[in-house]
């Protein structure tokens, strides 16, 4: 289990040097083999929240603890040793380097060209046209996307973070995207946190969590907390702002 304890985060703003806090003494659990949504406005605060469990961002105070252990203070490596993994919004571009290279090193070993093609064919990429293909500006930020998620299954991993998934990714491969998401939960047996404003993900989730103004507004099961969201459509509409 993943824990959160009373998590703040500040930075200081370049313009007028004055501390702006981000998240305020957000606490959080995330149960093992649980799908929970972290929602809400933009600025909110919630992709800083999924960097601060993964180890890109440090806390200003407060406590992450997982499977009994304080990581707090470890690292981006060290936590994604313990099983920790996280795709970004923006995904990296690695010249110079091939998607099959990539899912070696993820894998931590030698994958068979078969091994590699079925976990591309899983995030809906034809396999013989991507495996040795180049990660450079050739590759779209969807098709990027869909080969990070491909690296969090090879590695098995026991917590993936994503952090808005859906964006650049067309419809289909939004359908077959969340079949992977149900499968790293049951098939994986894995925690995923997705960061979403997207109704068709929140449907899915175990729980939701809202985030707004660097604080929790709303936590609970998603019978408790969707239809609260979706009960007034214009408030839902302003609350996201996108349209229903």
């Amino acid at each position: 289990m993943l824990e959160l304890k009373n998590i703040s985060f500040e930075i200081e703003d370049e313009n007028d040097k004055k501390t702006r806090e981000i998240l305020q003494n957000v606490s959080l659990q995330v149960e093992d083999r649980s799908f929970v949504v972290i929602t809400g406005p933009n600025g909110g605060g919630k992709s800083t929240l999924a960097k601060i469990i993964m180890g890109v961002e440090n806390p200003t105070s407060g406590q992450i603890i997982y499977n009994g252990e304080d990581i707090t203070n470890l690292d981006i490596t060290e936590r994604a040793r313990r099983g920790i993994g996280f795709a970004f919004q923006q995904p990296v571009r690695f010249k110079g380097l091939f998607v099959k290279d990539l899912l070696q090193l993820a894998a931590g070993r030698k994958l068979s060209t078969d091994e590699a093609c079925t976990y591309l064919s899983e995030v809906g990429l034809c396999a013989v046209d991507y495996i040795d293909r180049e990660l450079n500006s050739s590759l779209s930020g969807g098709e990027l996307k869909r080969i990070e998620i491909a690296m969090l299954m090879v590695r098995g991993v026991k917590i993936s973070i994503f952090d808005e998934p859906e964006a650049g990714i067309d419809l289909w491969s939004f359908q077959n995207l969340i079949r992977v998401f149900e499968k790293l939960r049951d098939e994986n047996q894995s925690s995923v946190i997705i960061i979403s404003h997207q109704e068709r993900i929140l449907e899915i989730a175990d729980k939701i969590v809202v985030i707004a103004n660097g604080q929790v507004n709303g936590v609970g099961l998603k019978n408790e907390i969707l239809p609260e969201l979706l009960s007034n459509s214009s408030k839902f509409c302003r609350f996201y702002g996108r349209e229903m």
